[in-house]
């Protein structure tokens, strides 16, 4: 079947929508819709998780986080938000684990305890001891009251911190992936922040070797680089 890109006006700004000639349109039969931003880390997450389990969305962009009809779905107004008929569930965790507990296949949960606890010591340290203190507003704030030249050095500084727990924690279960050759959870955290890291902040990788390695695997997988930042249809290049 030839896929076609079916781009359509909203209030909050653009939905691109995946249907399918000679066949049924999937987007709209699935009714999920992720509102989503091309350069918010968060939202590649959820973009990634659902590439991975095969399941179509309708892609909304959001251009104004302020927007009244979007602050109705999130009322602290940061994306993503997934919206499933007439359930809205709002941030990355939050929806990545309604995924997994609604399309259980392929799982991102490990059975084994332990590789589950480490794949949430993972996310945890990404979601909250990297992402928030590079997030545009707190880096904006830093230009604003510190000075424009200390933003990088900021977000380099925040990103090596936890890129080295990261990397003392995985280095004894990483496989292929971040907990051995399945991509789980954390992967779905990791492979975001080591690409923002790389190739927005310019961060060395030369003392995390395995974190580099890990990005090199990611960047062979299609629901990974389908997910990329770049390949959104809100894509600034």
């Amino acid at each position: 079947m030839r896929k076609l890109r079916q781009i359509c006006q909203t209030g909050l700004g653009i939905s691109l929508r995946l249907s399918f000639v000679g066949g049924t349109d999937m987007a709209t039969e699935n009714k999920l819709k992720l509102y989503s931003h091309w350069i918010s880390s968060c939202s590649f997450r959820v973009r990634f998780a659902l590439n991975l389990k095969g399941l179509p969305y309708d892609y909304q962009i959001v251009t104004t986080f302020s927007e009244p009809e979007f602050l109705k779905l999130n009322p602290i107004g940061f994306v993503p938000v997934l919206v499933d008929g007439d359930s809205v569930i709002a941030d990355s965790f939050a929806i990545i684990m309604y995924l997994e507990d609604k399309y259980p296949h392929p799982p991102l949960l490990p059975h084994d305890i332990l590789k589950r606890a480490i794949n949430f010591q993972a996310v945890t340290i990404v979601s909250s001891s990297i992402q928030p203190f590079q997030n545009y507003t707190v880096v904006k704030y830093i230009g604003e009251k510190i000075g424009p030249d200390e933003k990088l050095p900021w977000t380099q500084r925040v990103i090596g911190k936890g890129f080295t727990a990261l990397e003392k924690l995985l280095k004894n279960h990483a496989g292929r992936y971040a907990t051995g050759d399945e991509i789980f959870l954390a992967d779905m955290f990791l492979a975001p922040q080591l690409d923002a890291a790389i190739r927005r902040f310019n961060v060395d990788m030369k003392e995390f070797p395995t974190l580099s390695r890990l990005h090199e695997a990611y960047n062979e997988i299609p629901a990974f680089r389908e997910a990329l930042p770049e390949n959104q249809p809100d894509a600034v290049h």
